[in-house]
């Protein structure tokens, strides 16, 4: 089975002058998942090349066992360097798709055409959809066949405005994710603060976290039935 997953190409912090990106927990922890289960796993990104990697995320104190053999790992390092376009990607090749989260998915993502055509084709086919943290609002304006917003009436999770407030960057984010997920009509549900929390309704499935990128990623593997 093939699994994409789609990183965000946005590196800038709103006008704060800081570097932003995707997380890297939530996109190391849910690959290995992913890949040691034997699935092939393709990365994309809006841009291709290498994705902007959040450096905060890159912290000592943000190391988990994942983000440790990643590092180690230089096959993926030298993959990841070198994205596909996402414009280039075929979703009938695709069985599934994951995107992890970091601030930037929320400049480049919920208005992407690629990205959005992509998420309605699986969606079309009944494949699954995963998502994580920040990365959920890549949904907000996909559109279900029958022309309705895919979160309508869907139970799903993100990060909350509660996380960002802890996180500082309410004032700074184009808009917050919870808020967004409720307005394109979703049930929006959510556990503790950075604590595991993940949402499945369907082939959908959104973990709240960087602490659910992996439970997120194990979802998809079952949804797949691997």
């Amino acid at each position: 089975m093939h699994v994409l997953m789609v990183l965000t190409s946005h590196d800038r912090l709103g006008s704060t002058g800081r570097k932003t990106g995707f997380w890297l927990e939530e996109f190391a922890a849910p690959y290995y998942v992913l890949a040691d289960a034997g699935l092939a796993v393709t990365l994309a990104s809006p841009l291709g090349g290498q994705p902007p990697l959040d450096p905060v995320s890159d912290d000592p104190g943000s190391q988990t066992d994942s983000t440790k053999r990643f590092h180690a790992d230089t096959e993926l390092r030298a993959t990841l360097a070198k994205t596909e376009v996402l414009e280039d990607i075929s979703p009938s090749d695709v069985d599934a798709v994951f995107y992890p989260g970091g601030h930037g998915p929320l400049w480049d993502l919920p208005d992407d055409r690629y990205s959005i055509a992509l998420i309605e084709s699986l969606v079309a086919a009944d494949r699954p959809v995963a998502a994580v943290c920040h990365a959920p609002i890549a949904l907000k304006n996909v559109r279900n066949p029958s022309g309705s917003l895919l979160l309508m009436g869907k139970n799903v999770t993100g990060f909350s405005n509660s996380e960002e407030a802890a996180a500082g960057l309410t004032d700074i984010v184009p808009e917050l994710v919870e808020d967004a997920l409720k307005a394109a009509g979703g049930h929006y549900a959510k556990g503790q603060d950075f604590a595991p929390f993940v949402v499945v309704d369907g082939t959908l499935i959104t973990g709240q976290n960087p602490a659910s990128s992996a439970g997120a990623a194990e979802a998809l593997l079952r949804a797949l039935e691997v």
